[in-house]
């Protein structure tokens, strides 16, 4: 039995989501909204392709590890695709965008979306500037906390918010 949900999507899928919301519009007003796919804000969108069931029954790494392999499988061929479109991803360590030990980022300021949501979900992320369009795209594997689901992202963002 699949360790996913029902509603997971195909490579097609997921790469038709991806290339909708490069070309999506962002929201003006100032408060984020749901989408089909995640949820939009001033400059930024952030969908979930893939995700995991959750884990407040049980979090053994029997359970776990097996979820979490099969979206990092599916990244990995997304990634694939896409480096075949834009060349090669910038590796982005998203601890820093935390505000915890970088002055770029007190506490009094928060990073930019979708860098501020993003590195509350996840560590690290594939990102690529997308030619001709003043955007970047990212790809990683996140959960918002221990019991909750496992999600495959992709994040569009501004081209003034790529990570450093």
């Amino acid at each position: 039995m699949s360790s996913q949900k029902q509603t997971v999507r195909s490579f097609d899928e997921q790469l038709s989501v991806v290339d909708a919301l490069i070309v999506q519009a962002f929201p003006e007003g100032k408060q984020d909204i749901r989408t089909e796919h995640g949820w939009s804000g001033r400059g930024f969108h952030i969908g979930v392709l893939r995700e995991t069931r959750d884990f407040w029954e049980d979090r053994s790494a029997e359970v776990v590890e097996p979820a979490v392999q099969e979206l990092e499988d599916d990244l990995s061929v997304l990634a694939a695709a896409l480096t075949g479109r834009w060349g090669e991803p910038t590796a982005v360590d998203l601890w820093p965008y935390l505000g915890f030990d970088d002055p770029d980022y007190p506490d009094n300021e928060p990073a930019p979306e979708p860098l501020s949501t993003l590195c509350g979900l996840a560590v690290t992320m594939q990102a690529w500037r997308i030619p001709s369009t003043g955007r970047w795209l990212g790809l990683t594997v996140g959960q918002a906390d221990r019991e909750f689901p496992f999600e495959l992202l992709v994040a569009v963002g501004e081209e003034f918010s790529f990570p450093r």
